[in-house]
């Protein structure tokens, strides 16, 4: 599924990189329980206000049968969870793990550097194209994302793009988290991930994940509780 434009990638991190100091270490996220619960969050995407003019397919060849939808606060859509591994290389992230790996994200952290997909839980969103432009609901880089999966609730940032046609991406970091395999040569959920993206929203510097967390369990409260997200 991370069938992107490799210069575009490239060309939108060369872009991003600022002049801020050298980016912390970040170490792999874990799991922990959120304040708000899935169950929680799932009640209020229940139903779908369609904001894409049409819909994504899962993966090639699959049916068009995604729809974005959209409340006052967020963006969400339903959908499965293939494993972005692309970024910096590591261990478990790298062109002998992983067939279609691309030393490149989308996006890059406060040193310039790509994103590292096994130690940072970010999503992947479609490219933008006349089906839908994520850019249209203030969302971008560091944008703060619940992705629900079970009874588990991991807060992300969006981090990359993928193929305007599908959706439905996380990196290994976020996979894991969830308890979701996260091998990028066949691991992944066929189903049952709900990915809900807060609009104007925005973690600096990008990888601090402990700040994603944070902003997470707040403007999701308040999105749970049916409350502006600018709500005291």
């Amino acid at each position: 599924m991370r069938v992107q434009s490799l210069t575009l990638a490239a060309a939108s991190a060369a872009l991003l990189a600022p002049t801020t100091p050298p980016a912390a270490q970040t170490h792999p996220a874990v799991w922990r329980e959120s304040t708000v619960s899935a169950a929680e969050l799932l009640a209020k995407v229940r139903d779908c206000d369609p904001v894409s003019r049409g819909r994504y397919r899962s993966d090639n060849g699959a049916p068009a049968d995604i729809p974005v939808c959209g409340t006052r606060d967020a963006v969400f859509w339903k959908a499965d969870m293939d494993i972005d591994c692309d970024g910096r290389p590591g261990p478990r992230c790298n062109r002998r793990t992983d067939p279609y790996f691309a030393a490149s994200t989308a996006y890059a952290q406060s040193d310039g550097r790509p994103l590292s997909a096994e130690r940072l839980p970010f999503i992947v969103v479609p490219a933008p194209s006349g089906l839908w432009d994520y850019r249209d609901h203030g969302i971008g880089g560091g944008s703060v994302v619940a992705v629900v999966y079970r009874d588990r609730v991991q807060y992300a940032v969006v981090g990359d793009t993928g193929p305007q046609a599908i959706i439905g991406e996380a990196s290994y970091a976020t996979a894991k988290a969830l308890g979701i395999r996260a091998d990028p040569h066949g691991g992944g959920a066929p189903s049952g991930v709900t990915y809900i993206v807060f609009k104007n929203t925005k973690v600096s510097p990008i990888e601090d994940h402990a700040a994603a967390v944070t902003e997470g369990e707040r403007v999701a409260r308040r999105f749970a509780d049916g409350l502006p997200a600018d709500a005291e």
